[in-house]
């Protein structure tokens, strides 16, 4: 998976809260920074994170082109992903995406544990976010819902946190 401007290389958000909780990190999530020399340049996608309920753990984010990958983005090579101490949140950079249709998935990890914890099984315990602010109801957001085209030239995009605890 391609790096965004924090660190992070892989990672399975959850549906949001929903989606991640079955999962942790892949053994091959990692810190990096930039993208691979072999993409083409792009521009920038910043992200502004609003609401967020405290600064503890980690934020992690995913943006992804792949409708049957959105929200975790696992095994998507192509996803670009973010991993930023939640202190440094209110803004994520996602460098040199190349055009497209993407959705972006934001888990709040407030006890860095790499995935998303759930309440009686179900219920999410940490916050999430979701482009287009897409809404959850019993289920992740669909791919369309959270969709956005992206030319190639940076813009800027505010997605909210969300908490259900």
């Amino acid at each position: 998976m391609r790096d965004g401007s924090g660190t992070f290389a892989k990672l399975g958000l959850t549906g949001l809260a929903m989606a991640l909780a079955t999962g942790g990190l892949p053994a091959n999530a990692g810190e990096g920074s930039g993208a691979p020399a072999t993409r083409a340049t792009g521009g920038d996608v910043s992200i502004t994170v609003t609401e967020m309920r405290n600064a503890k753990g980690t934020v992690l984010a995913c943006m992804t082109s792949d409708p049957e990958r959105f929200p975790k983005c696992r095994g998507d090579a192509d996803a670009y992903m973010v991993k930023v101490p939640a202190g440094k949140a209110a803004h994520l950079t996602f460098k040199d995406v190349k055009p497209g249709r993407y959705a972006i998935a934001l888990l709040h990890d407030e006890n860095g544990n790499g995935k998303a914890d759930r309440a009686l099984g179900m219920m999410p315990k940490e916050g999430f976010g979701f482009s287009r602010d897409a809404p959850v109801k019993m289920a992740p957001p669909k791919f369309g819902d959270a969709a956005f085209d992206y030319s190639g030239k940076s813009t800027s995009l505010t997605i909210r946190m969300r908490y259900m605890l």
